[in-house]
């Protein structure tokens, strides 16, 4: 199998972390914390370590945006949970954090004729309209996910649950191409 240079750019993982939190009080006593109740009604706290904003929402639920990991996903969750819980807010130990979502970024490293490729895998699960937006977009049931394809060869695949699914994308669409002659 080539390599691909696979690489997470964003993890989107939620989790709930309690109940009626109070978020004016954490805007009030954190300092890196953002709360502007009148454009957004959650509360956006930012980790350094691992890298990461947090959405955090008076019901309790908790979405974490940025990190580059499942792993630093769940990490930054627990740091939040740390911090609000040292406000003497009561909060979950152990929060169950479920991944919605994992940007990836692949190149398969050769110039791809998108007129020809959204011909070849067939309209039904293809969106092209390059007088649109450049890439040509891929829906695949296994894995369920949605890749863009730019000519240029680079992809951008999003809506997995796990790493492994980005993988398998870029497999499955590469061993198409190459059965199509187009890669």
């Amino acid at each position: 199998m080539r390599e691909y240079n696979i690489k997470i750019e964003n993890v989107v993982a939620s989790t709930q972390i309690g109940e009626n939190i109070d978020l004016n009080k954490i805007a009030k006593e954190v300092k890196d914390a953002e709360y502007k109740p009148k454009q957004f009604p959650g509360l956006v706290l930012r980790t350094k370590e691992p890298k990461a904003a947090a959405l955090v929402f008076r019901s309790g639920k908790v979405v974490c945006t940025g990190s580059k990991s499942v792993e630093d996903a769940r990490r930054a969750v627990k740091q939040v949970v740390k911090i609000i819980k040292s406000l003497g807010i009561k909060v979950f130990d152990e929060p169950d954090v479920k991944v919605q979502n994992i940007v990836a970024s692949a190149d398969l490293g050769v110039d791809l004729n998108l007129n020809a490729i959204a011909i070849g895998l067939g309209l039904e699960n293809i969106e092209y309209e390059p007088e649109q937006f450049p890439g040509l977009v891929y829906r695949l049931d296994n894995p369920r996910v949605v890749v863009l394809i730019f000519g240029s060869g680079k992809m951008v695949v999003t809506g997995g649950k796990e790493p492994e699914d980005a993988k398998r994308a870029v497999e499955r669409i590469s061993e198409e191409l190459t059965a199509l002659g187009l890669m």
